[in-house]
């Protein structure tokens, strides 16, 4: 009788803590797991990552939900399709077929406004040091949209309503995360210029290179970079005005080490610009190209379907990306981590590059490599985004489900 009474105890304590294993584990993969899910309307719902996961064996639980996404259903995800682990919203869409990028492009663009770059004091005439822009409660980072009511596009209109000023007070409209506020600035006559200064430096512009990552051949549309474009000095996304996308020759890639990153060098080809740039935003830069850059940058290209987030999973991929001349090349990776709830929209994976031609003329991702497409399964499922300075072999990759959110066709 005693040992049947420790036979059942120990059962018990085995079976008690089976349970608490089961449903810790249920709650490691409800923080994984993602919380909407688009899939297409005749694909069965699994996560690549994650095989031991599927919907809930009891199809009753399976809950209809009203939503403003066409074709949306609540469900319940399992583990081994019986511990109930999240419930999740599944949308229904056809992914979209993209040609692929990897090409170089140069990248110009004009503001919307100026961005205050860093404050200076100027000595007037009587020999005090004084900030103008300080003292107004301009900080860097700041963008200023208009001089008494008058839009500022320019570094170079800025400076000559300043220095026409006579010391009379400015009204300034500036932006500073998000939010308008105005501002009164009072120029002060500097000793060393002669002329009336703002104590502020301002940027009116951006010019560099980056990666196209995918094109709507339909459409003409792009995306590139699969990350903002910030200002150098302020981290600050630049609000863009008006934009060029043009034709790039990538002359030479400076290798990363630990530490020091590269970058790719180029020069802009000669002949007109491949389209307009129209929108810059956390998932990288949009814009449309002509007729004539469509028929260029798709002739040799290759189509693929997007994969949304679910159908990626660890393991080799591939980037297609240019480190020499015009055209891509296709190179291999591997996809170490998958994070589908990552607070930032461009670093939704960890890769790192096993392509030794590709370690050897580049050190691994380098500056201007941002948007490479990345290949998996013969599916289109993101970009190249950061590289990791410690480790130019490794870096992060956005979802190409994220970029192509913003598509307007």
């Amino acid at each position: 009788m005693r040992l049947k009474r420790k036979i059942i105890k120990s059962t018990a304590a085995v079976l008690s803590a089976a349970f608490v294993c089961l449903f810790s584990a249920a709650g490691y993969y409800s923080s994984k797991l993602p919380a909407v899910i688009t899939k297409e309307p005749s694909a069965e719902l699994r996560i690549a990552e994650y095989p031991e996961i599927s919907c809930l064996a009891d199809a009753d639980s399976a809950v209809q939900t009203a939503s403003v996404f066409p074709h949306s259903d609540q469900v319940t995800l399992s583990l081994f399709g019986a511990i109930p682990v999240k419930n999740v919203q599944v949308r229904e869409a056809e992914a979209p077929v993209f040609v692929v990028g990897g090409n170089p492009f140069g990248i110009k663009l004009l503001m919307d406004g100026v961005m205050v770059t860093e404050l200076g004091a100027v000595l007037d005439e009587s020999g005090r040091t004084i900030c103008p822009a300080e003292n107004a409660g301009i900080q860097v980072g700041d963008v200023i949209k208009a001089v008494n009511e008058e839009p500022i596009v320019s570094n170079g209109r800025l400076q000559e309503i300043i220095a026409e000023s006579d010391g009379k007070g400015i009204k300034i409209t500036a932006e500073r995360d998000g939010s308008e506020f105005t501002a009164v600035l009072e120029p002060v006559f500097s000793q060393k210029t002669n002329i009336w200064r703002g104590g502020m430096w301002v940027r009116d512009s951006v010019a560099g290179i980056g990666t196209m990552t995918f094109i709507n051949k339909k459409t003409g549309e792009f995306a590139g970079l699969g990350h903002p474009i910030c200002d150098a000095d302020t981290g600050e996304l630049v609000p863009l005005y008006s934009g060029e996308a043009v034709p790039v020759e990538i002359i030479e890639a400076k290798k990363g080490e630990k530490g020091i990153p590269g970058e790719l060098r180029g020069c802009f080809r000669k002949g007109g610009a491949y389209g307009t740039l129209n929108r810059n935003n956390g998932c990288g830069i949009y814009g449309n190209l002509t007729d004539e850059a469509v028929e260029e940058l798709c002739e040799n290209a290759e189509e693929f379907t997007m994969g949304y987030r679910q159908e990626i999973t660890t393991g080799k991929a591939e980037i297609y990306t240019t480190v020499s001349g015009c055209t891509p090349e296709k190179y291999s990776i591997e996809i170490e981590s998958v994070d589908f709830n990552s607070d930032d929209d461009s670093r939704n994976m960890v890769i790192r590059i096993t392509d030794k031609r590709l370690i050897d003329a580049a050190g691994g991702i380098i500056q201007g490599m941002s948007g490479s497409p990345v290949i998996q399964n013969g599916k289109l499922i993101g970009a190249v985004t950061h590289v990791f300075v410690a480790d130019p072999t490794r870096g992060y990759a956005i979802f190409a489900e994220n970029m192509a959110e913003y598509f307007e066709g």
